[in-house]
């Protein structure tokens, strides 16, 4: 993880082990049509999610969703049709959440990210199968070039209703929940709640230059992440702020590990 104007870490022990664990996945995977509705998807990333991995994005079933702690995760995932798939396959990242009755399809990929699956020249082959079967396993997130971001949401109102949303986490982790406080009172810390997907609101904003800190899950432990002057006195909705840090963390194994995968 890199430091950044003030980065701090404190370790928790309350992790599960499936949390951790790196192993592939066996499921079935299809695709939208059009990728309009995934920059509207339940995340909160709006247009911004076609940037994640050149719009390699997809929604993904309720338990995988967990409530909004998956948002921004990445995925490794590659069909298992080696006639018309690479074995490498490509990586996703969740911006969306969808809900499949028959519980066959764990994720719905963007068009994009569905032919990545597919061997040179194969992707039309690809798509026409529809529903492809997969494997996939959670990787860690990498942004050349790019730190971790906060969006103040357009909905908050200064001073004292402050919506935020996280962009570009690296690592292989989940944000849990956070805290917001004054600089210059930054033993003051106020609760941030889950208003949905990646977005944390507080109705008690503190005044003044504002530093802001997360739980991530780290595999088996949970750590706070701080970063120091988040946000200027005179935040303004709609805005991206960007910061020094990133997070690089990674999960532990804790369970078999995936040995299929090449």
């Amino acid at each position: 993880m890199k430091m950044g104007i003030l980065l701090c870490f404190i370790f928790l022990f309350f992790s599960s082990a499936s949390a951790a664990c790196n192993q592939c996945a066996l499921s079935k995977a299809s695709f939208f049509s059009s990728n309009n509705g995934l920059s509207a998807g339940a995340c909160g990333y709006g247009s911004i999610a076609l940037d994640y991995y050149g719009g390699h994005v997809a929604a993904a079933l309720p338990s995988i969703y967990s409530n909004g702690e998956k948002c921004g995760a990445c995925f490794q995932m590659r069909c298992k049709n080696s006639a018309i798939c690479t074995t490498k396959g490509t990586t996703i990242v969740v911006t969306d959440v969808h809900t499949d009755k028959s519980n066959t399809t764990d994720f719905v990929l963007s068009n994009r990210a569905f032919r990545a699956m597919a061997l040179p020249g194969k992707d039309t082959q690809l798509l026409r199968v529809g529903i492809a079967d997969v494997e996939y396993k959670r990787v860690p997130c990498v942004y050349k070039g790019k730190n971790l971001a906060i969006q103040v949401e357009k909905f908050s109102k200064f001073p004292n209703f402050l919506a935020v949303k996280v962009l570009y986490q690296g690592g292989q982790t989940s944000i849990l929940g956070g805290d917001v406080a004054s600089v210059d009172h930054p033993s003051n810390w106020v609760s941030l709640s889950r208003n949905y997907g990646a977005v944390f609101d507080t109705n008690n904003a503190p005044s003044g230059k504002l530093m802001l800190r997360f739980i991530i899950n780290s595999g088996f432990d949970a750590q706070f992440v701080y970063v120091n002057e988040a946000l200027p006195a005179n935040w303004k909705p709609g805005v991206i702020y960007n910061t020094s840090v990133q997070i690089n963390n990674v999960a532990l194994t804790g369970c078999a590990p995936c040995t299929t995968w090449k």
